[in-house]
């Protein structure tokens, strides 16, 4: 599969002055309640109306959906406001009463992006459709593998494809549901950046109050919309209650958030640009440089730990330089998270010359 114009077509073809929108409850409920959202929405910057039809658990036992008979209400929703209506598959059979039922976007949830043969038997199912469909990055950290739900989508003849960022499960404990790992977004986006990428802030953060927060970065790295679960009564919604906004909320997050030019467009612009990207490549090099030394010295320590017969991990020692590093890193103004993360990775790292150390003959 290459990147290719034509890819953002369908989106073209909405001729929208702002982001595309994709929301609406996370479960439909009661054909009162999927109604009653649809026209508090229909006069709004929202493009499809998104409910749940099958819900996917992590757990059995919890609510699961009310299954084929809400299909029959995103119908009526649609003929009552003329908005398109979307909802996730997850097997064949969701796939044909979808399509029966004349639902206009299908996206495929992250539970199922994990599982080839799932997406595969989808995209059999879907075989040359012109309806929209969207595939969500897997529950875990996988670039290769939601690119792979993409292409089996696109080798089935499906034209209208985009992808949904909805973030990575982790059993770190952080402020969000799942973390957002946004360099994999962004290398997909590098890859195609005409495939049209949309955030799902919902999944992501878990809490409503930190939509527009997230909403706002992904729009800032030129992603071209959103899916935000939007229910009336979000305290008593009968799943994910905690992400969902009300309607009220989400035209005002709509009102708050900045869309920004995709570049600068004076001279000016440009030869700054030019000069503060030039610093950046130097103190890359810099931070390169460090990093070498400071493997080198790790090799040291490791040879130090072969010549004494010590193990490799010492666990005191790591969570004294995390600590120290998470409050010196606090005051130059970086996050805890990033903090944790970069020098996880550097420690990582370290483990590994001295375990080469250690196991060398």
């Amino acid at each position: 599969m290459e990147n290719k114009k034509e890819m953002r077509n369908w989106l073209n073809e909405f001729n929208l002055t702002h982001p595309f929108v994709i929301a609406g409850p996370c479960s439909a409920e009661t054909e009162e309640q999927v109604l009653k959202i649809a026209h508090a929405l229909k006069d709004s910057d929202v493009s499809v109306f998104r409910a749940g039809i099958w819900k996917p658990r992590t757990r059995p036992g919890g609510f699961e959906g009310v299954g084929e008979i809400g299909l029959k209400w995103l119908k009526k929703a649609k003929a009552e406001t003329g908005m398109l209506m979307g909802t996730e598959v997850a097997t064949a059979a969701h796939c044909k009463l979808a399509l029966e039922n004349d639902i206009d976007v299908l996206w495929v949830g992250a539970r199922t992006t994990a599982n080839p043969f799932a997406v595969q038997e989808i995209a059999d199912t879907l075989k040359g459709t012109d309806k929209i469909v969207l595939i969500k990055n897997p529950v875990n950290p996988d670039m290769a593998l939601w690119l792979g739900g993409v292409e089996r989508l696109y080798a089935a003849g499906i034209k209208n494809l985009g992808v949904i960022h909805r973030g990575f499960s982790t059993y770190e404990k952080t402020k969000y549901r799942n973390i957002p790992e946004w360099q994999i977004a962004i290398e997909l986006q590098n890859k195609f950046p005409d495939l049209p990428l949309i955030i799902d802030p919902s999944h992501i953060t878990g809490n409503r109050d930190m939509i527009l927060e997230v909403t706002q970065e992904a729009l800032d790295l030129n992603y071209d919309g959103m899916i935000i679960e939007t229910h009336n009564d979000p305290d008593n919604a009968w799943s994910d209650a905690a992400q969902q906004v009300t309607p009220e909320a989400l035209l005002q997050i709509f009102k708050d958030l900045k869309v920004r030019k995709v570049s600068g467009d004076t001279d000016e612009f440009a030869n700054k640009m030019t000069k503060l990207r030039a610093n950046i490549d130097v103190l890359d090099a810099n931070l390169l440089e460090l990093l070498g030394k400071r493997m080198k010295v790790a090799d040291e320590i490791g040879q130090v730990k072969k010549d004494a017969n010590v193990a490799v991990l010492q666990s005191n020692r790591w969570n004294e330089i995390q600590a120290k590093m998470i409050a010196e890193g606090g005051k130059k103004g970086l996050t805890e998270e990033f903090i944790v993360k970069l020098f996880k990775d550097i420690h990582q790292e370290s483990i590994g010359h001295q375990e080469k150390i250690l196991n060398k003959l």
